[in-house]
Formats: C-alpha cells, structure tokens, sequence
C-alpha cells in the first residue's frame, strides 16, 4: 500500500445570508512502520478552490429557491473545472435561519440528488457551532496552546459559540443574534424585524415598526444589546432576556474553564476584524452594525481576541474539510455496500454493553424494539465503546450477543453495523461473520469512531485500498 493517498471533498453552505462553496484535497497517511498494523489518518487538508460568495435566493422571506441554490452549485462545479465524479467525499450543510425554512427537506433532496455521494444535512445549531468553530482555526489554536478558546460564529440569524479545550469541545450553544434579523430597505425604512430583535427592543424600550425611517443610533443600540448579551453568555451570567433568545435546539452552554481567548467567524466576523467604508446599511440589514458594537464592546475589552483564519468562509471550509473523518484501519465488511447514508444511532450504556459482554440479551432486545418503534428508518447502527484488549471469549460472547438481537429483529436483507470507539472491530467483525444467521446478512464493524444516541451516520467508500472507510457524524434538526 502507498503511504499517502488524496481524496478530492467539497463543502456546499447554504446560510441564512449566503451560499458558498468549497473544494479541499485530503491527505491520507499510514504512520504505522511496515510490519505493524496500519494506521490510517487525515495528515493534511489544502482548499484548492473557493467560490463566489452570493446571497441565499429565497422566494419569499420563507422559503428558499431550491431551483436556484442548484444552479449556484452547478456554475461553480464548471468555473472549478471538477464535477460530480471528480469528488470522494463532502458535505452539504444547511445552516442558521435557511435550516429551519419550511421547504429545507426538498432542497436537501434536490441537492443530494446532484451531489451524488455527499453528506446532505440540515445542520442543528450545535454540529454548526462545531463546524464553524474548526474552519475559523478555533479548534487549532487550542491545540496548539492547550488553552479553552471561544468560537462566536455570527451570520445572519444565529450566533452560534463552541468552546475548545486543547481541542476537545467542552461547550456549545446558539442564540438568535445575527445581522439580518433587523433589515431595511435602501432608503432607509425597516423592512423586517425578527421576534429576538423585538424581545430587545421591548426591554429597551425602543419603538421601532415595519415601514418606520430607522437611525443608525437606533440600529447601533440594537447592536450594543445583543454584543453585551453575547458578552455575559460567555460569562455564565444569568439573564431573562438571553434565555428568550436561546435558539430551538441548541445545548445549554455550560463550561467549567476560564476562557483564554475568543475567536470570531461568520459574515458578521469580516465587520468586526476589518471595519469598512461605507453607508451603515449597505448590505440591507444592521451587521455592519452589530459588528462596530461588538469591536466597541466588553468581549473585546474583556478578552483577549485572535484573527479567525476564516471568517465568513468558516462553516463552508469546516464542511469541506472538517466533516469527514475515517474509521480505524482495523475493520471488518464482507461486502462493499457502501456509500450508506443517514443511519440512525442506537447507542448502549456501560450496563447494556457489559450485559452483552456476558451474552444476555434481553436488555439490547428492547432497547432495539424501542429504536424501531421511534425510527421509520428499516437500519440502524448499533454503536459502543467497546473494550481495550478484551479477551477471546468475551468477544466471542459479545459477538453472539449482538447477531442473536439483531438477526432476530431487523428486517430481512437489512446488515449489521456495528460503531465501536475502542480498536476491536476486526475481531468482533470476524466473529460475527462465522455465526450463522437465519437471514443472509452483511456485517460492516467499525472503530476508532465516537458517536452518541440520536446521531446519524454517513459511510463512504472505502479508501487506501479498503483499509479505512470515511465516515461523517451528523447531529440533525429539522425545525
């Protein structure tokens, strides 16, 4: 086997400000010598091609124009000179306020139709907070000096923050701050207000209507509101108007580190670290704004801030070159069924796992009939961590464990996958195989993978000669 080998991935953003895409190379090492277990890894990720930034086309104030995000998409595949075929990998994220429009599910499908292998999802507030977080360099930096950094990636309708320790992440959140929940039209009038900005405006005492003449003191105001709110978000402050703002779905941020340093990215970011010329309200909304108020604010003031990386490209370089990682290289699949797409995660506790462990299997037969009662989806990924260096029987239990339950109630044709975190999924695989079923079953087992309940899990072709396969964790809303 060759010692590297690159895959081509793209990432496609569609926020609720604008549409971008991405393409990067993936670099793919084995760093084992060459008598040892192979050891797969993603070494290196260089973006070859970044494309136009445009507004999101919408319809109406609703929905989006579907139509119109797939010629976006297929006009930069040709200016890039790569098409469809030319892709292993990728992500399609839908992010912010475009998440939760009413026809979401029929652009993802639209899109996924035209992306062929990619990952087409919604993301929730908190994957897109993570994803944001790694393409700004966020995650990087505290890496590099193992400190806890902030990430507040601000678009158009959501902020969304996540907090890196030495690069694990041990907070996220969303609130409903961004630049175009107040917009205006060009001369000057107020054309939409969202229900967070009006929650503001209330507490303030600011009267503000559709159609009213708006000053920049009063937009300005707006900004200082939700810049001092962000600023006691990350200082753990209580505060009534913060909880009204949280956005659906996203964690409770909470963290136990002082923060060493904060990192801003979104399209906000670009008004913030490199304040233009220019009229306040050029862009048809207040982020101009809100941008002069948090450089004026305490977040700047208070702590100490480093230049993203990537600032309005975050979440696009983030789903280009940051969704996708790769299993261990220690694996078992009889059968190359892949790609398989959006399986639904049952994941057992430390009990339900010993209780496996020990070949009882009454625990794991109705946690699967509960994961098929509140899943439409006819597979599902039976996911653990597993064991470090277990012994032969109790893999062989473990696996007798699991094909009983399994071929037992999933449907006929449908295979066993099984995502473990510890490095024993060639052996429990193996196994499997040599049980009979009563059904013909394929048997994928992966590890070197971290999924949790609720999860949804993509696994692409396999890759350096089949030794590793690419596979890409979703956390999914759709609002």
């Amino acid at each position: 086997m060759s010692d590297e080998s690159t895959i081509l991935s793209v990432g496609i953003d569609i926020g609720t400000s604008t549409t971008q895409v991405i393409f990067s190379r993936l670099t793919f090492k084995n760093s084992a010598g060459y008598f040892a277990v192979p050891h797969i890894a993603i070494v290196n990720k260089d973006v070859v091609y970044k494309s136009d930034i445009y507004m999101t086309p919408l319809r109406n104030q609703y929905r989006i124009d579907g139509e119109k995000v797939r010629d976006i998409v297929a006009g930069e595949f040709r200016k890039s000179g790569f098409t469809p075929a030319d892709t292993q990998t990728g992500a399609v994220i839908i992010t912010g306020e475009s998440a939760r429009k009413e026809n979401s599910e029929i652009v993802l499908r639209e899109l996924s139709n035209f992306a062929g292998e990619f990952v087409v999802s919604t993301a929730g507030p908190d994957l897109e907070a993570i994803i944001a977080g790694k393409g700004s360099g966020a995650r990087q930096y505290s890496i590099d000096n193992q400190c806890t950094v902030a990430n507040l990636d601000i678009g158009g309708g959501t902020t969304n923050v996540v907090l890196f320790d030495s690069g694990e992440v041990i907070g996220k959140g969303c609130v409903d701050i961004g630049g175009r929940l107040l917009k205006v039209t060009p001369d000057g009038r107020v054309e939409y207000i969202s229900d967070s900005v009006q929650r503001m405006m209330e507490a303030d005492g600011i009267s503000l209507h559709i159609g009213d003449e708006v000053s920049y003191g009063t937009v300005y105001r707006i900004g200082e509101i939700m810049s001092d709110l962000l600023y006691q978000w990350l200082c753990r402050k209580d505060n009534r108007l913060l909880s009204a703002i949280i956005t659906p779905g996203s964690s409770e941020l909470k963290f136990d580190k002082s923060i060493r340093a904060i990192c801003f990215s979104g399209g906000v970011a670009d008004c913030i670290y490199h304040p233009s010329e220019g009229t306040w309200a050029r862009y048809g909304d207040m982020g101009v704004v809100l941008g002069e108020a948090i450089r004026a604010g305490r977040l700047f003031s208070d702590f100490r801030v480093i230049e993203a990386k990537e600032t309005i490209r975050a979440t696009v370089v983030g789903a280009g070159s940051y969704t996708t990682s790769v299993s261990g290289s220690t694996i078992t699949y009889n059968r190359d069924v892949f790609p398989l797409k959006n399986i639904p995660v049952l994941k057992l506790n430390e009990n339900e796992q010993q209780d496996c462990f020990a070949e009882q299997t009454e625990g794991l037969m109705e946690k699967l009939r509960w994961m098929q009662a509140q899943s439409d989806s006819k597979q599902l990924i039976l996911a653990m961590k597993g064991k470090n260096n277990p012994s032969y029987m109790e893999v062989k239990r473990l696996a007798a464990s699991l094909v009983s339950a399994l071929d037992d109630l999933l449907p006929e044709g449908q295979p066993m996958l099984i995502v473990l975190e510890c490095d024993m999924a060639k052996a429990l695989g193996q196994m499997m195989m040599q049980l009979s079923t009563r059904h013909p079953r394929d048997v994928i087992c992966i590890d070197s993978v971290q999924v949790e309940q609720n999860d949804f899990v993509d696994m692409g072709k396999p890759l350096v000669n089949g030794l590793v396969i690419p596979v890409v964790v979703k956390t999914l809303i759709f609002g």
